[in-house]
């Protein structure tokens, strides 16, 4: 009758590499699966296998190409980033000349308000006086005559205090005025530079794998467990057998004739 054997542990590291080498190969097919050609209107997303790391794993890469279409219109964006980077980096250098260049917003503003009154009012009131000396003569008021004299001082007190009151109405205007047409370059000049800025790439997300791996380890401890209640159900086997050879061993002692 054989004796029997309990069956051998499984080798732990021998079992890590199984399990390691299973999850790779998992790793690896759910990649395959996930990793899915596309084509669309605007381009397309190509997976490609590009070599192995050091491990022997495969190594892939992913590659998006634009329509025709799109490629066309990706060309001239660019190249309009381009020209308007170029633009702003040589309109940068006036900067430094517009900043150092002394700037007082009075004497602007009060250039700015002279423009109207020379524009609007010396007009107005050039038409005015012509209107005035020619009433003067209608009604036979001569040039030095004192009624001629009173009627003048009024028109030039009327036309002061108008040039007056238009330059209170039109201060604030021209100072905004005066101010804007100092920043503009400047403002012009930023927007060119900003409106140049470098695009951050847009990467496709890589394919994630989600497949369970092969659980090695659990195979191999169901596989001893397995051989463990084999090994028992034999052992006791074993112990019954011996237990009915025995048995009958005693009988046949107990049934022999007694000799005197």
């Amino acid at each position: 009758m054989d004796t029997p054997t309990p069956p051998p542990a499984p080798d732990p590291a021998a079992t890590a590499a199984a399990q390691g080498k299973a999850n790779v190969g998992t790793a690896v097919a759910q990649y395959g699966l996930n990793a899915t050609n596309q084509k669309t209107p605007t381009g397309t997303l190509t997976y490609n296998q590009i070599g192995k790391w050091d491990d022997g794993t495969p190594r892939f890469e992913a590659t998006t190409a634009l329509s025709p279409t799109e490629e066309n219109i990706f060309n001239t964006t660019e190249g309009t980033k381009q020209n308007l980077a170029d633009i702003g980096k040589s309109q940068s250098a006036k900067i430094g000349t517009l900043l150092n260049t002394p700037f007082d917003l009075s004497k602007a503003t009060n250039e700015k308000v002279k423009g109207f009154q020379n524009e609007f009012l010396d007009p107005m009131w050039d038409r005015q006086g012509a209107n005035l000396e020619a009433q003067n003569i209608a009604k036979g008021i001569r040039p030095g005559s004192e009624q001629y004299k009173l009627s003048n001082r009024d028109f030039s007190d009327q036309r002061q205090r108008g040039y007056d009151q238009a330059y209170l109405d039109t201060y604030k205007t021209a100072a905004e005025m005066a101010g804007a047409e100092r920043s503009r370059p400047i403002d012009e000049i930023t927007a060119l530079m900003s409106g140049s800025q470098v695009s951050k790439p847009n990467f496709v997300n890589t394919p994630s794998p989600g497949v369970a791996p092969t659980d090695v380890i659990g195979a191999q401890q169901q596989a001893l467990n397995q051989g463990n209640v084999g090994f028992q159900a034999q052992l006791a086997n074993n112990q019954a057998l011996m237990g009915g050879l025995f048995g009958l061993g005693g009988k046949a002692i107990g049934a022999a004739p007694f000799l005197v």
